[in-house]
Protein backbone atom coordinates (compact mmCIF):
# COMPACT_ATOMS: atom_id res chain seq x y z
CA UNK A 1 0.00 0.00 0.00
CA UNK A 2 1.68 3.50 -0.68
CA UNK A 3 2.05 5.46 2.17
CA UNK A 4 -0.13 8.98 2.25
CA UNK A 5 1.20 11.61 -0.28
CA UNK A 6 1.07 15.65 0.56
CA UNK A 7 0.68 17.46 -2.41
CA UNK A 8 1.84 20.65 -2.29
CA UNK A 9 0.50 22.13 -5.74
CA UNK A 10 -1.75 25.60 -5.99
CA UNK A 11 -3.01 24.58 -9.28
CA UNK A 12 -6.24 23.12 -8.38
CA UNK A 13 -6.03 20.78 -11.70
CA UNK A 14 -2.42 19.18 -11.45
CA UNK A 15 -3.35 18.61 -7.70
CA UNK A 16 -6.58 16.59 -8.34
CA UNK A 17 -4.94 14.86 -11.20
CA UNK A 18 -2.33 13.60 -9.03
CA UNK A 19 -4.42 12.86 -5.87
CA UNK A 20 -7.40 10.89 -8.32
CA UNK A 21 -4.12 8.46 -9.69
CA UNK A 22 -2.97 7.71 -5.96
CA UNK A 23 -6.32 6.80 -4.93
CA UNK A 24 -6.80 4.91 -7.70
CA UNK A 25 -3.65 2.60 -7.01
CA UNK A 26 -4.93 2.26 -2.83
CA UNK A 27 -2.99 5.60 -1.78
CA UNK A 28 -4.37 8.60 0.34
CA UNK A 29 -3.13 12.23 0.09
CA UNK A 30 -3.38 15.51 1.75
CA UNK A 31 -3.69 18.60 -0.56
CA UNK A 32 -1.79 21.91 0.53
CA UNK A 33 -2.16 24.89 -2.21
CA UNK A 34 0.55 26.66 0.05
CA UNK A 35 3.73 26.51 2.35
CA UNK A 36 1.63 27.72 5.49
CA UNK A 37 -0.73 24.96 4.82
CA UNK A 38 1.54 22.46 4.50
CA UNK A 39 3.45 23.03 7.09
CA UNK A 40 0.03 22.86 9.11
CA UNK A 41 -0.78 19.28 7.48
CA UNK A 42 2.56 17.88 8.04
CA UNK A 43 2.18 18.36 12.16
CA UNK A 44 -0.76 16.92 11.77
CA UNK A 45 -0.45 13.74 9.66
CA UNK A 46 1.94 11.10 9.35
CA UNK A 47 2.96 11.68 5.53
CA UNK A 48 4.87 9.30 3.84
CA UNK A 49 6.12 11.15 0.94
CA UNK A 50 5.57 14.93 -0.55
CA UNK A 51 4.88 16.07 -3.71
CA UNK A 52 6.33 19.61 -3.97
CA UNK A 53 5.99 22.18 -6.12
CA UNK A 54 8.46 25.10 -6.19
CA UNK A 55 6.27 28.00 -7.37
CA UNK A 56 3.82 28.69 -4.45
CA UNK A 57 1.95 31.79 -3.26
CA UNK A 58 3.58 32.66 -0.24
CA UNK A 59 7.47 31.87 -1.21
CA UNK A 60 9.67 29.36 -3.17
CA UNK A 61 9.31 25.53 -1.92
CA UNK A 62 13.06 24.94 -1.90
CA UNK A 63 12.66 27.06 1.37
CA UNK A 64 10.42 24.50 2.83
CA UNK A 65 13.03 21.74 1.63
CA UNK A 66 15.65 23.46 3.70
CA UNK A 67 13.54 24.23 6.42
CA UNK A 68 12.28 20.69 6.63
CA UNK A 69 15.48 18.86 6.13
CA UNK A 70 17.14 18.82 9.14
CA UNK A 71 14.24 17.36 11.13
CA UNK A 72 12.35 15.96 8.11
CA UNK A 73 13.56 12.71 6.27
CA UNK A 74 10.33 12.11 4.54
CA UNK A 75 11.18 11.80 0.58
CA UNK A 76 10.21 14.99 -1.53
CA UNK A 77 10.03 14.99 -4.81
CA UNK A 78 9.92 18.14 -6.55
CA UNK A 79 7.44 19.44 -9.05
CA UNK A 80 8.35 22.86 -11.44
CA UNK A 81 8.51 24.09 -14.73
CA UNK A 82 11.69 25.60 -13.85
CA UNK A 83 13.95 23.08 -16.19
CA UNK A 84 17.24 24.88 -15.83
CA UNK A 85 19.85 23.01 -14.26
CA UNK A 86 20.57 25.70 -11.14
CA UNK A 87 17.03 24.96 -9.89
CA UNK A 88 17.09 21.23 -10.40
CA UNK A 89 20.60 21.04 -8.49
CA UNK A 90 19.73 23.40 -6.26
CA UNK A 91 17.01 21.28 -5.14
CA UNK A 92 18.84 18.52 -4.81
CA UNK A 93 21.31 20.14 -2.89
CA UNK A 94 19.20 21.37 -0.29
CA UNK A 95 17.56 17.84 0.00
CA UNK A 96 14.65 17.11 -2.33
CA UNK A 97 15.27 13.48 -3.20
CA UNK A 98 13.88 13.66 -7.30
CA UNK A 99 12.92 16.25 -9.76
CA UNK A 100 9.98 16.44 -12.36
CA UNK A 101 9.68 18.94 -14.37
CA UNK A 102 6.41 20.29 -15.91
CA UNK A 103 4.37 19.49 -18.38
CA UNK A 104 4.76 15.55 -17.33
CA UNK A 105 3.41 12.34 -17.52
CA UNK A 106 1.18 10.93 -15.15
CA UNK A 107 2.46 7.44 -15.74
CA UNK A 108 6.80 8.79 -15.71
CA UNK A 109 5.60 10.54 -12.14
CA UNK A 110 4.06 7.31 -10.73
CA UNK A 111 7.18 5.51 -11.75
CA UNK A 112 9.25 8.29 -9.99
CA UNK A 113 7.48 7.73 -7.03
CA UNK A 114 8.04 4.20 -7.05
CA UNK A 115 11.64 4.57 -7.14
CA UNK A 116 11.90 6.92 -4.50
CA UNK A 117 9.49 4.50 -2.31
CA UNK A 118 11.90 1.24 -3.28
CA UNK A 119 15.16 3.48 -1.52
CA UNK A 120 13.29 3.18 1.34
CA UNK A 121 13.57 -0.66 1.73
CA UNK A 122 16.84 -1.86 3.02
CA UNK A 123 19.00 -3.50 0.09
CA UNK A 124 19.76 -7.22 0.57
CA UNK A 125 22.67 -7.32 2.50
CA UNK A 126 24.93 -10.42 3.95
CA UNK A 127 25.52 -8.50 6.91
CA UNK A 128 22.93 -6.48 8.95
CA UNK A 129 25.61 -3.45 9.56
CA UNK A 130 28.65 -2.04 7.07
CA UNK A 131 31.36 -0.64 9.01
CA UNK A 132 34.25 1.16 7.47
CA UNK A 133 36.60 3.36 10.22
CA UNK A 134 34.50 5.57 12.24
CA UNK A 135 31.61 5.19 9.81
CA UNK A 136 29.14 2.55 10.39
CA UNK A 137 25.50 1.88 8.82
CA UNK A 138 22.56 -0.60 9.94
CA UNK A 139 20.91 -1.43 6.26
CA UNK A 140 17.81 -3.03 8.58
CA UNK A 141 17.14 0.17 10.61
CA UNK A 142 18.30 2.83 7.91
CA UNK A 143 20.48 4.55 10.12
CA UNK A 144 24.44 5.54 9.87
CA UNK A 145 27.09 6.69 12.61
CA UNK A 146 29.64 8.45 12.26
CA UNK A 147 32.25 8.48 15.20
CA UNK A 148 29.41 7.26 17.13
CA UNK A 149 27.43 10.50 16.28
CA UNK A 150 24.30 9.57 13.90
CA UNK A 151 24.36 10.99 10.53
CA UNK A 152 20.88 12.82 9.39
CA UNK A 153 20.75 11.21 6.26
CA UNK A 154 17.53 11.19 3.23
CA UNK A 155 16.23 8.01 1.87
CA UNK A 156 18.65 9.03 -0.96
CA UNK A 157 21.83 9.63 0.51
CA UNK A 158 21.42 6.56 2.64
CA UNK A 159 21.01 4.58 -0.44
CA UNK A 160 23.59 5.74 -2.13
CA UNK A 161 25.84 5.25 0.89
CA UNK A 162 24.79 1.89 1.38
CA UNK A 163 25.22 0.68 -2.22
CA UNK A 164 28.91 2.13 -1.89
CA UNK A 165 29.86 0.74 1.80
CA UNK A 166 28.11 -2.88 -0.05
CA UNK A 167 30.99 -2.70 -2.35
CA UNK A 168 34.29 -1.58 -0.45
CA UNK A 169 37.13 -0.63 -2.86
CA UNK A 170 35.65 -1.34 -5.42
CA UNK A 171 35.29 0.83 -9.22
CA UNK A 172 31.17 1.58 -9.30
CA UNK A 173 30.31 3.47 -12.87
CA UNK A 174 28.01 5.94 -13.25
CA UNK A 175 25.23 4.08 -14.81
CA UNK A 176 26.04 1.27 -12.28
CA UNK A 177 25.38 3.95 -9.34
CA UNK A 178 22.40 5.47 -11.14
CA UNK A 179 20.90 2.64 -11.99
CA UNK A 180 21.26 0.44 -8.74
CA UNK A 181 20.16 3.52 -6.61
CA UNK A 182 17.66 5.67 -8.76
CA UNK A 183 16.18 2.83 -11.18
CA UNK A 184 17.05 2.01 -14.41
CA UNK A 185 15.62 5.06 -16.30
CA UNK A 186 17.42 7.60 -14.66
CA UNK A 187 21.09 6.18 -16.00
CA UNK A 188 21.82 9.70 -18.11
CA UNK A 189 21.20 12.07 -15.16
CA UNK A 190 24.81 12.35 -13.75
CA UNK A 191 23.94 15.70 -12.10
CA UNK A 192 22.10 13.73 -9.71
CA UNK A 193 24.81 11.63 -9.23
CA UNK A 194 27.39 14.68 -8.63
CA UNK A 195 25.03 16.27 -6.69
CA UNK A 196 24.35 13.01 -4.06
CA UNK A 197 27.98 12.51 -4.07
CA UNK A 198 28.89 16.08 -3.13
CA UNK A 199 26.32 15.61 -0.09
CA UNK A 200 27.61 12.83 1.35
CA UNK A 201 31.48 13.68 0.97
CA UNK A 202 30.37 16.73 3.23
CA UNK A 203 28.70 14.78 5.99
CA UNK A 204 31.02 12.13 6.40
CA UNK A 205 34.77 13.13 5.25
CA UNK A 206 36.96 14.89 7.59
CA UNK A 207 37.75 16.82 4.53
CA UNK A 208 35.42 16.87 1.59
CA UNK A 209 37.53 18.54 -1.08
CA UNK A 210 40.38 15.46 -0.77
CA UNK A 211 37.98 12.41 -0.08
CA UNK A 212 39.34 9.91 2.00
CA UNK A 213 36.33 7.55 1.50
CA UNK A 214 34.44 8.28 -1.97
CA UNK A 215 37.01 8.68 -4.27
CA UNK A 216 36.43 9.85 -8.19
CA UNK A 217 37.74 7.33 -10.85
CA UNK A 218 38.27 10.17 -13.81
CA UNK A 219 35.32 9.24 -16.05
CA UNK A 220 34.41 6.24 -14.93
CA UNK A 221 32.58 6.63 -11.46
CA UNK A 222 33.08 6.05 -7.72
CA UNK A 223 35.18 4.05 -5.40
CA UNK A 224 34.70 3.36 -2.07
CA UNK A 225 37.86 3.31 -0.24
CA UNK A 226 37.78 1.06 2.99
CA UNK A 227 41.34 0.42 4.72
CA UNK A 228 40.70 -0.29 8.51
CA UNK A 229 43.35 2.07 10.14
CA UNK A 230 45.29 -0.74 12.98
Amino acid sequence: MMPTTLIIEDDESIALLIGRTIASMGGSTAIAKSKSEALTLLSQHAIGLILLDLGLPDGDGKELIKMLRPTNTTPIIVISARSDEKEIVTSLDWGADDYVTKPFSIHELMARVRSVQRRLVAPVAIEKLSYCNALSLDHESHTAFLHSEPLKLTPTEFSLLAYLMLHPNRVLTHAQLLREVWGIGYQQEMQYLRTYINILRKKIEPNPTQPHYIRTEMGIGYRFYCHFEK
